[in-house]
């Protein structure tokens, strides 16, 4: 996982406000290898278990992988012993991967399936370790299609990327074969980027991409209606290369269209009527990395951002069974438009880190859901609104492994958001502060153990009496972990064994971000888990 900010995230669509979270597939083997692996993980708290089998191989044009992954969960416990009915699932997922490549090309086809059938817990009831479905509980099948290019020309090289998507979500709620709820939803994108030839010390990329996405209704009942959404973006970064200093910049204009069909009906109260919007805007951002000598390094990113209401913002109204609320949507909804500054020091040494990342992040239109203190159907009524908002904080952290305990590491970390309405007020749904602090213990080998390791970690959560309207404060939390595992190598097998607990005390705790809080659902409590793995 790598997060992204400043002009990079200009090259991952509209949506990147605040910045991107990108995750990497995974990767090929080295070439000349052949691996089978498989690793397995077993869950005290919801005697819950998953499993990975994958196999690689790859020769100097060609390589491909196989992985199958199965993970399976009866309802967790919290810390005061108390099972949350319906909070099982079973998942499946098949993973694909084929890879061509010489000097001047490289293709790589990748397919993904996915199964999950996930329980909606609801309350604290029968108290079971079954691990068959209760209702209401949701099937969701997910097909990733996707096909990379890399095509190298003597000075240049061009990037192209198609996927598709396609998701079908059925939710069961009575005691029938057919589902109440079931939305297909298929996404078609395209990614286009050209790496033009270097221009003294600039980097320059130049590119469009788009996506044509659909969605259709299936089922009795409807959240969100028959829609289809088109997005296009152009987009233009470079980068400038001095000893100390490092600069970039981009710009960039999208344009969306979303349009609805009408659905429901005004005597039942659920009148939803069609929606015809498109949406554009004009973004640009710079940032500067700056080396204030061998050890300390600066990095200033200013930049605006866009994004377009979605469907469910726009045009939801009904119960969502996945978040225990009715939503409503708005369909005059504007853009969101931000500009956001990020700023960071970091200092680096062979025995101690020390960050500090701050951001200020001002939005126009800035789109939240809310609770209103209203029910409908014996649920929680929540509202798609915008204001004109601010959100700042940021992290300030710590490493230090002392010389000569090499094997010592100590980590700490410290987090904070805040966020205001410019009309007065707090935005719902903001998390709690955070302090971490771990203890992590690390040696080269210790007998016939390999990379032998070992932790402590202690989360303190602080209050979050800083809530919205019609949203109450949560308590905060401490949370204690620990842990140990190591590397085995018998002969050509590789092993890598661990053992954790997770909550030592077994606190009794509520995220602030937990859809299960209004319900007054405790999260887990303490768990005792295994994993093993072994390479061939």
């Amino acid at each position: 996982v790598e997060v992204i900010k400043g002009p990079a995230s200009l090259l991952y669509g509209s949506d990147a406000l605040g910045g991107v979270l990108y995750l990497n597939p995974e990767s090929f083997e080295n070439v000349g290898k052949t691996t089978l692996s498989g690793n397995g993980g077993y869950f005290s708290n919801a005697q819950a278990y998953n499993t990975s089998w994958s196999v690689k191989s790859s020769r100097e044009h060609l390589k491909w992988l196989v992985r199958v992954t199965h993970s399976s969960s009866a309802d967790y416990e919290t810390g005061a012993k108390e099972k949350v009915t319906n909070s099982r699932f079973n998942e499946y997922d098949f993973n694909t991967g084929l890879r061509f490549q010489n000097n001047r090309w490289k293709s790589t086809v990748r397919y993904n399936y996915n199964r999950s059938n996930i329980g909606i817990p609801e309350e604290i009831g029968i108290q079971t370790t079954d691990r068959e479905l209760l209702l209401p509980y949701q099937n969701i099948d997910n097909h990733i299609l996707s096909w990379e290019n890399n095509v190298f020309f003597e000075t240049s090289s061009l990037d192209l990327k198609a996927g598709y998507l396609f998701n079908d979500r059925k939710e069961f709620e009575e005691s029938s074969e057919e589902a109440a709820l079931r939305m297909k939803l298929k996404t078609f994108n395209y990614d286009l980027k050209y790496h033009l030839p270097l221009m003294g010390q600039f980097e320059t990329i130049a590119g469009v991409q788009g996506m044509f996405q659909q969605n259709e209704n299936l089922g009795e009942e409807t959240l969100i209606p028959d829609a289809t959404k088109t997005d296009i973006g152009i987009f233009t970064t470079t980068h400038y290369h001095l000893t100390k200093l490092d600069l970039q910049m981009g710009v960039r204009y999208d344009f969306r269209s979303i349009e609805t069909e009408e659905s429901g009906a005004i005597d039942e109260g659920n009148l939803t009527p069609a929606i015809n919007r498109d949406f554009n805007s004009f973004n640009a951002a710079i940032g500067a990395k700056y080396d204030l000598g061998e050890k300390i390094t600066t990095r200033l990113n200013i930049a605006s951002g866009f994004r377009a209401p979605n469907l469910a913002e726009l045009a939801s109204n009904g119960v969502h069974e996945g978040t225990n609320r009715y939503e409503i949507g708005n369909p005059n909804l504007e853009n969101e438009q931000n500009i956001q500054t990020d700023l960071a020091l970091e200092y680096k040494s062979p025995h101690l880190e020390v960050f500090i990342n701050g951001f200020y992040n001002i939005v126009a239109n800035y789109i939240f859901i809310s609770p209103t203190g209203e029910f409908i159907d014996q649920e929680a009524v929540f509202l798609y609104e915008q204001f004109d908002s601010k959100l700042y904080g940021g992290e300030i952290g710590f490493h230090w492994h002392p010389h000569p305990l090499d094997w010592l590491h100590w980590e700490s970390s410290f987090e904070m958001v805040t966020g205001k309405l410019d009309s007065g007020g707090n935005l719902p749904l903001i998390p709690a502060n955070q302090l971490k602090n771990t203890l992590r213990f690390e040696w080269e080998a210790i007998g016939g153990l390999k990379s032998p390791y070992g932790f402590v970690t202690y989360q303190n959560t602080f209050d979050q009496n800083s809530e919205g309207v019609f949203e109450t404060s949560t308590p905060g939390y401490n949370l204690l972990s620990l842990g140990l595992g190591s590397d085995v190598k018998l002969g050509n097998v590789q092993l890598n064994w661990g053992l954790s607990i997770t909550n030592l005390t077994d606190e009794v705790y509520i995220n602030h971000l937990s859809r299960l809080k209004v319900d007054d659902i405790a999260n887990m409590g303490r768990s005792i888990n295994m994993n093993l793995g072994i390479s061939l």
